[in-house]
């Protein structure tokens, strides 16, 4: 891939990963919650908005080190991806939370962003995924769970 295009193309992750596009941010989700909504899953849900951010968390967190890291070993799923149900959130953890899920996307783009990496190149301690499908993989899975947040805050009546 020549230099043009992969700038091109980091440009356009880095806009899906951090402007949403076609959808709400997550920032935009996830902004002014109040802590008495954090643990409450709305009837007929099965997520709380603390279980969904901390999962979009875990599963972003896991992304990035198979992204950089051969020695990387994903938590076992489910259980690995998802919060303990007996581990409520209050608001200084939830801004923790979002606080990672914000740093974790910057250390993710700065993977992308070093020319010194191949996106197209499988990396070469997996079954053959690459950078690219990585960001994808990324921005693909937050936006389904941003979707998810929205719904839970408008079930909660916190989302217009």
């Amino acid at each position: 891939m020549d230099k043009h295009t992969r700038e091109q193309l980091v440009k356009e992750l880095t806009a899906l990963l951090e402007q949403g596009q076609a959808h709400v941010t997550f920032e935009a989700a996830t902004a002014d919650v109040p802590a008495a909504l954090l643990n409450q899953r709305p009837d007929g849900l099965p997520y709380s908005l603390w279980e969904l951010a901390e999962h979009v968390r875990l599963a972003q967190w896991d992304i990035l080190e198979f992204s950089r890291d051969a020695r990387h070993r994903s938590p076992e799923w489910p259980a690995g991806y998802w919060p303990a149900q007996d581990e409520p959130a209050d608001a200084a953890r939830w801004q923790a939370t979002l606080r990672q899920i914000k740093d974790d996307r910057a250390q993710f783009l700065a993977l992308l962003q070093d020319p010194g990496r191949d996106l197209l190149a499988p990396l070469p301690h997996g079954t053959g995924q690459t950078l690219l499908r990585e960001a994808l993989l990324i921005a693909d899975h937050n936006a389904y769970h941003t979707g998810q947040i929205i719904l839970v805050r408008r079930r909660l009546g916190n989302w217009d």
